[in-house]
């Protein structure tokens, strides 16, 4: 079986925080030792592309997701991401029609402040690659979402259905 490609792009998921200055900031990713802790079994490939929030996202970030998802030899694909822009760059995979399985994940609390839904989030996506057929989607709260079907609630911080 072929590993999961993780394609690190930053978001809440990877920051940290400045105890000085009272700032998130980014310094690495974290998804090697997320994996560690939850002792994951699944073979996976890790590839930092960014480490930018997703409010700073540019078009041209979203094109190297892109790319990086279409040249990728890997079926199953899981992209962390910032939630507030998610389905923005899940739409821009999507309308590409690639023949994989890609879900974008990521959190709402920074995993070093040590109660993250993270990696829950992470595990789900992990989980829902290996089980669901070729499509974008969104993995968050337990539950995957088709990719045009989810949004933000901004006042509970819950992913939810739309119809």
């Amino acid at each position: 079986m072929m590993p999961i490609l993780i394609l690190i792009t930053g978001g809440t998921f990877d920051k940290e925080y400045d105890e000085i200055t009272g700032e998130l900031y980014f310094k690495d990713t974290h998804m090697q030792e997320i994996l560690n802790l939850g002792r994951s079994q699944v073979e996976v490939k890790i590839r930092n592309l960014m480490l930018i929030d997703s409010l700073d996202m540019t078009e041209s970030d979203r094109s190297i997701i892109l790319e990086h998802c279409k040249r990728a030899q890997e079926d199953q694909i899981i992209i962390t991401h910032g939630t507030d822009t998610m389905t923005q760059t899940a739409k821009i995979i999507a309308d590409a029609q690639l023949d994989k399985t890609i879900l974008l994940t990521g959190a709402m609390i920074p995993y070093k402040f040590g109660a993250s839904d993270g990696l829950f989030n992470l595990g789900g996506a992990l989980a829902f690659s290996q089980a669901l057929p070729p499509g974008v989607y969104v993995a968050m709260n337990g539950r995957y979402f088709d990719w045009d079907k989810v949004a933000k609630n901004k006042k509970t911080g819950i992913f939810e259905e739309i119809i």
